[in-house]
């Protein structure tokens, strides 16, 4: 049981700081556009101060806040720490990353993103031990207007990247670009990281491929 807390813990942490390397390689090439929450905390970081990391934090804590009442439940532990954590960890690497300098950089800074964000988001959600708050908020809004997962995401990053847009957030083709595509990243890296944990849990992996019902699945045990 300690060998499988240590490694699945371990997957957890690498996977959020890995995540949060992604969200910052695409801050720095905001030129093409950020994702929709980073939008948000852009637009309220140039008006009102702090820092981008800040901001997550500060958003995640009123989601946390706000679903916690809708549910009538309290947060997993990870969920705690998915927002605590997130915040710092892109502060840091907005700080050890070199600025763009030119359009070639903010591409480069914005297609590796993409991908470091989906490896990250699969390696975090693998060993299944809670989702972030804005996981939880998507649930709700699939629970609370009906239809997929899927669209629940789409729609709640439009209104957040509206918003964040409204207030004078970096919101470009780059933004649509994520919501459509960092979803297929993380579908292919999830099943990898879970043949991964179990075989350092197990010794033996088991080829799955994930399909849209088991990514609901995996997402209401958050």
């Amino acid at each position: 049981m300690r060998k499988e807390l240590i490694w699945k813990w371990l997957f957890f942490f690498v996977g959020l700081a890995v995540m949060s390397f992604g969200v910052s390689m695409i801050i720095k090439g905001k030129a093409l556009g950020v994702g929709s929450w980073d939008v948000l905390h852009i637009s309220l970081f140039e008006n009102i101060g702090l820092t981008i990391g800040s901001w997550s934090v500060i958003t995640g804590f009123v989601i946390v806040g706000s679903t916690s009442l809708l549910l009538k439940e309290w947060p997993k532990l990870a969920t705690w720490l998915n927002m605590i954590l997130c915040g710092p960890f892109i502060d840091f690497y907005n700080w050890v990353l070199p600025s763009s300098t030119n359009v070639f950089f903010d591409v480069f800074y914005f297609l590796m993103g993409i991908i470091v964000l989906g490896v990250g988001c699969g390696l975090y959600i693998s060993p299944r031990l809670g989702a972030g708050p804005r996981d939880t908020l998507m649930m709700i809004f699939a629970k609370k207007f009906g239809g997929s997962i899927g669209r629940a995401r789409l729609a709640m990053e439009a209104l957040i990247a509206m918003i964040g847009g409204l207030l004078g957030g970096p919101i470009g083709v780059g933004t649509v670009i994520i919501a459509l595509f960092t979803g297929y990243v993380v579908q292919i890296s999830l099943p990898f990281f879970e043949r991964m944990l179990e075989i350092k849990l197990n010794g033996k992996g088991q080829d799955k491929d994930f399909s849209h019902k088991d990514l609901e699945n995996l997402a209401k045990e958050s």
